[in-house]
């Protein structure tokens, strides 16, 4: 992979901006490269959708494929990134629970409500 240093730059500052972290630091490998200056550099960055949408989108994939894996990282994201409320969160869970179904629904249950206990914990703190 050609590597463009400003577009690796401007990925790694959208990778950390859309999962709330202080700093990215650079990877290793074609993989890595790719996932940072066109997943995070272009894709994210496309006008149309706002990061609040694209995670919205990225959460009902993930549920429906059962990446139970992943989806915590997505929904942590958007609560601490304040694109998701805790109230908005739930009625996420509910709506896609129908779709998804119940199994997929209570797992998404039991990670947006232990997320959203840890939050407080750390707010009263």
């Amino acid at each position: 992979m050609d590597s463009d240093p400003d577009k690796r730059q401007r990925g790694l500052e959208v990778m950390a901006s859309v999962y709330g972290w202080p700093a990215v630091g650079d990877g290793p490998g074609d993989f890595f490269g790719y996932t940072v200056e066109h997943l995070f550099a272009e894709i994210w960055e496309r006008e149309g959708l706002s990061y609040r949408d694209r995670r919205l989108l990225l959460i009902g994939l993930l549920v429906g494929r059962g990446m139970d894996d992943v989806l915590g990282l997505q929904l942590e994201a958007g609560l601490g990134n304040e694109e998701l409320s805790a109230h908005e969160l739930r009625e996420i869970v509910i709506f896609l629970t129908h779709y998804a179904g119940w199994p997929s629904g209570a797992k998404m249950n039991s990670a947006v409500e232990t997320l959203i206990a840890t939050a407080a914990t750390r707010a009263a703190e």
